[in-house]
């Protein structure tokens, strides 16, 4: 290994590296993956000046600490999380790291995901044109662990208005849109009330493959389908009756109904959403 590096002396809960996703290859059954929140992803890349689809950091509930072993800008956006730099706090989301002065990324207020973001980027090897981890299929790298050395490129100037920057992050509560299909005529007419007019709750069962929801029970008419394509945000409802949401890592098929879809900028808001937040989902044309 060449050339400058950032080591992760603790990954914390789930830490793994991120970019924009490896498109093209559903038909193979490849899911994008990539980040799970990708407004604040992109943010985090542009504000250090990386080339957009640059490689970061998605950090669940915080814990990180690294050290580089050269000066950069980096950027923590997502779920708002408590910064310090060699011990010392520093507020964000763009802060100058000096070479061999620990970052660590505290537990965020509110959100679940933070993204982090270094100048010159991640250089992870990729895989099928992608440095993005897919959790559920296991392409690109494992899992961030303690102890591993990221080597990073060149570094250049920073964005100009990182104090415009801001994150969409719910606190204890969302509300979700959705366009309704494919196969919400599978569902009773009571079922589509239930699923608008419930208060949904975000189980634990939930990770980067897909949230559950919990609250109500919808019962599909049709049970299992033939397996169908799906995508990122699908509300799919399996035979418990709890509504899934998919998210980046999703099957790229299922033999459950969809009752609808997430617009994409609120999928990047349930994405943020913790377990035991609430959620309610609105039907929009």
């Amino acid at each position: 290994m060449t050339g400058p590096v950032i080591t992760v002396l603790r990954a914390g809960p789930l830490t793994t590296v991120q970019d924009a996703g490896r498109t093209g290859h559903t038909a193979v059954g490849v899911s994008t993956s990539g980040a799970a929140d990708l407004p604040s992803y992109r943010l985090a890349v542009r504000l250090v000046g990386a080339p957009a689809g640059t490689a970061a950091l998605e950090i669940t509930l915080g814990g990180l600490v690294a050290v580089l072993d050269a000066d950069r800008w980096v950027a923590v956006t997502g779920a708002p999380a408590p910064l310090t730099v060699a011990g010392r706090p520093v507020t964000g989301p763009l802060v100058r790291v000096p070479a061999g002065a620990p970052l660590a990324v505290g537990t965020p207020a509110v959100g679940l995901r933070s993204y982090l973001a270094v100048g010159g980027g991640l250089l992870v090897r990729p895989v099928l044109g992608s440095r993005s981890t897919d959790t559920l299929a296991g392409l690109g790298p494992p899992p961030v662990a303690d102890g591993l050395h990221i080597p990073i490129g060149p570094d250049g100037p920073p964005a100009d208005d990182a104090d415009l920057a801001v994150s969409r992050v719910p606190a204890d509560a969302a509300t979700a849109r959705f366009r309704w299909g494919p196969r919400d005529d599978r569902f009773s007419a009571a079922d589509r009330a239930a699923l608008v007019g419930t208060t949904w709750t975000v189980s634990p069962d939930s990770n980067r493959v897909g949230a559950r929801l919990t609250g109500a029970r919808l019962r599909s008419a049709a049970g299992t389908l033939p397996s169908e394509g799906t995508v990122a945000g699908s509300l799919q409802v399996p035979p418990s009756g709890e509504p899934i949401v998919f998210l980046a890592d999703h099957p790229v098929t299922g033999g459950y109904p969809v009752i609808g879809v997430l617009t994409d900028p609120d999928l990047a808001l349930l994405a943020q959403c913790r377990p035991g937040t609430s959620v309610r989902l609105l039907p929009v044309a």
